[in-house]
């Protein structure tokens, strides 16, 4: 139990220390603010913090804007590959794949975010990529014009996060 109360203590007390030093380097002409007027505080602060404000404002989990940030890059990354070289091609849809299945194992029917404009756009690009490769098997070569589909998924995705 004393360990608990410690850990949970913690940020508080780190905390407390850091405005301290803050108020230290504002007595001495030092400035602490960054462009956003956080400053260290509010760095500090935000490591401890579960939530992170997203582009449009709304406050999320940060391990979900991180899992889809990853989704959106790898997949985008594994469109854009030429198909033709096979060895990078195979690299970059490994990563998508994976960062897929991470993606849906953590927060596939999380009601917190099942409403999201992010999570939406995610599944809509998702649902897109998984229904072509069902239909023409898994070694098919996507069109062009899924692939633009889905980019534009992954954009209007990206807005929200």
């Amino acid at each position: 139990m004393a360990v608990f109360v410690a850990v949970r203590s913690l940020p508080t007390a780190m905390s407390n220390t850091i405005e301290k030093f803050s108020g230290l380097n504002s007595q001495y002409g030092f400035n602490s603010k960054d462009e956003d007027g956080e400053g260290v505080v509010g760095v500090i602060k935000s490591l401890f913090d579960s939530n992170e404000k997203t582009k449009s404002g709304k406050v999320l989990p940060k391990a979900y804007l991180k899992s889809a940030r990853e989704v959106v890059k790898t997949l985008r990354e594994s469109l854009k590959e030429d198909a033709k070289d096979i060895a990078k091609f195979r690299r970059t849809a490994d990563a998508a794949k994976e960062s897929i299945r991470d993606y849906l194992n953590n927060w596939k029917g999380q009601g917190e975010i099942a409403n999201e404009e992010s999570y939406v756009m995610l599944e809509r690009a998702i649902r897109r990529l998984a229904n072509f490769y069902s239909k023409a098997g898994p070694s098919a070569s996507l069109p062009d014009e899924v692939k633009t589909e889905i980019l534009n998924d992954l954009s209007a995705a990206e807005e929200f996060l």
